[in-house]
């Protein structure tokens, strides 16, 4: 009989007991697959790979722990009550009952994950720290096409928008923007809310198109879990704020909601509150007596019909920012903050129509700007002679004022992340702009600094009023080995060698001065032959040292465990992969460079 024999109908052990497939974990809280994915994604449950798998390489696996606490979760039995309505819905139209159909349909069960939330993320630091996913998961909905009769719902494209702009409403007013990056892929953003950093990904403003390749079952399942969480998450920041959440809006304008009116109907709701905007706010306010004079009954009309379609959404994030009150007057912020608040603080910029609005119209005031667009409801029209600045990305411009810069989009950006007000020359129209940096990107730490970045960093010393070094003399504490060891410029076998060479120079040096001193005195050749080999003594020592520790290195490499060794070796690999690639950008630098001169 062998040693762990285990007779049949016994208590299971080791592995068998604490892991159990996907297929008898369905049929365990018999539920359905998509039922059982959808549980698994709101209660934050995830497949795990055991060390010993039981019944073979090819199936998933759960923790047994995690399977009984989806047997006792609430929302399984609001599921099963969900799925025996349907049932009943499909049976009452087989048997051309509508009357019984329209009656189930009115009493449809319904189920909400607060407690849900509050049990993942028992502190709001859980949920800000978790909330990179959910940001860039909210505003990819936020911009996918809400049309009748496709694979997602309007009402949650229209609730995703709606969140996705109370979010950057607060980030603006709050300035809590931090870096930007734009990328194929999209506009990163990063700010910091409450000392946690958080970086989201939102689409470019082009039109999405949804594709037979993607599980839109599982996308709509995290998607309704992150806005629960969103819309929590937004509660609480703006009630930190003392801003009242939701916002309230005027139900007249809300059924206006167009891409030209929606800021102008959140400039009237938040008129109290604004103090940049008195003249744009007085203009609206006078516009909208004057159509109440004229007509009662299309403004009764217009209620009722704001009434029916409350749910419309916004299609300005840049407007929300109008419904909160003026944070600038806080004591306790602090530097950077104070910093990026006073980036854009005496700036009046002009959106011009090609340029991407969405984006700019939630930057520039998060950084102290003042901005306007082409349209209805702008503060201020192209004319306005106290605008700086003109964001532009055509070549030639129909009318040119000369009180105005005009700048390429980018030239926001790059002034953003590096903090200063850029010179606007190599942004002008038509030119080529300089490369787009990331600021998510240490570039000493990476090794190589690009030319423009080396640029930036002398005009923000510049900003600083701080005296810039003599080209020479900030690489003088450079010519020591050790310090290029220690701030990692070089590895261990460069350091090594360069000792080995400023050692035998500094030998050479001392052997030419005691040579000259010796013939001032007046020393012999064989008394100068005896203490040479005196010296050479001294020296093989010196080599034997290096060598020693030398062979010390290597001693302690093979004394390594083979899983630290391995480690050690795949570090060595990194090292020299990155040295290769910093070197291919400096030879495409150098051929660049070459091409130009030539």
């Amino acid at each position: 009989m062998p040693k762990h024999y285990r007779p049949p109908g016994k208590k299971k052990e080791g592995n068998a007991a604490k892991y159990i497939t996907r297929t008898k974990a369905v049929h365990y809280l018999q539920v359905s697959l998509s039922t059982f994915r959808k549980l698994c994604i709101l209660k934050g449950i995830f497949p795990r790979e055991p060390k010993k798998k039981v019944e073979g390489n090819h199936k998933t696996y759960y923790h047994m722990k995690d399977i009984l606490f989806l047997a006792h979760e609430p929302l399984l039995e609001k599921f099963r009550d969900i799925r025996a309505h349907k049932k009943k819905v499909k049976k009452a139209l087989a048997r051309k009952n509508r009357d019984l159909a329209d009656r189930l349909l009115n009493r449809e069960p319904t189920y909400k994950l607060d407690r849900l939330i509050l049990e993942r993320y028992p502190t709001f630091v859980d949920a800000l720290r978790d909330l990179d996913d959910c940001l860039t998961m909210v505003h990819l909905f936020a911009a996918l096409p809400a049309v009748e009769g496709e694979r997602i719902q309007v009402e949650r494209i229209h609730n995703c928008r709606r969140l996705s702009h109370e979010w950057q409403a607060y980030v603006s007013r709050t300035h809590s923007l931090r870096k930007i990056f734009i990328s194929v892929k999209g506009i990163y953003y990063q700010a910091e809310v409450e000392g946690q950093k958080i970086t989201w990904l939102t689409p470019h403003a082009l039109q999405q198109v949804l594709t037979d390749d993607v599980d839109y079952n599982v996308m709509l399942t995290f998607s309704e879990f992150y806005a629960a969480l969103l819309g929590f998450v937004n509660f609480k920041l703006y009630h930190s704020i003392n801003v009242k959440y939701p916002p309230i809006l005027d139900p007249r304008l809300e059924a206006l909601a167009a891409e030209l009116y929606a800021l102008c109907r959140y400039i009237s709701a938040g008129s109290g509150r604004l103090s940049g905007y008195p003249q744009a706010i007085a203009s609206i306010e006078d516009g909208q007596r004057e159509v109440e004079k004229t007509d009662t009954r299309t403004e009764e009309s217009e209620l009722r019909l704001a009434q029916l379609q409350h749910q419309l959404p916004a299609n300005e994030p840049g407007a929300l920012m109008h419904l909160m009150e003026n944070t600038d007057d806080m004591d306790d912020e602090d530097h950077e903050k104070k910093e990026c608040r006073n980036l854009f603080r005496n700036f009046k910029i002009f959106l011009s129509r090609e340029v991407p609005r969405e984006s700019l119209l939630f930057v520039i005031p998060a950084f102290g700007g003042v901005v306007s667009w082409e349209g209805d409801g702008s503060p201020f029209k192209e004319s306005d002679e106290d605008i700086t600045h003109q964001i532009v990305d055509r070549p030639t411009q129909g009318h040119v004022f000369l009180s105005r810069e005009y700048v390429q989009p980018q030239w926001v950006y790059d002034c953003i992340n590096a903090r200063i007000i850029l010179p606007a020359e190599k942004y002008l129209v038509g030119r080529v702009p300089p490369p787009h940096l990331s600021p998510f990107v240490d570039n000493e730490a990476e090794g190589y600094i690009p030319e423009y970045a080396e640029t930036i960093k002398r005009l923000q010393t510049a900003a600083k009023k701080q005296v810039l070094p003599m080209p020479g003399i900030e690489n003088q504490d450079l010519d020591d080995p050790q310090t290029l060891l220690v701030e990692g410029i070089i590895d261990r076998t460069e350091a090594n060698e360069a000792a080995e060479k400023k050692r035998k120079l500094t030998m050479l040096e001392k052997q030419y001065h005691d040579e000259l001193n010796m013939e001032l005195q007046g020393i012999t050749y064989s008394t100068s032959l005896s203490n040479k080999n005196l010296q050479s003594s001294v020296e093989n020592v010196k080599e034997d040292t290096v060598t020693t520790l030398e062979e010390s290195e290597d001693l302690s490499k093979v004394s390594m465990s083979r899983k630290k060794r391995k480690l050690y070796e795949a570090m060595k690999i990194g090292q020299e992969r990155k040295k290769e690639k910093i070197k291919v950008l400096k030879e495409r630098k150098k051929n660049a460079e070459a091409s130009k001169t030539g």
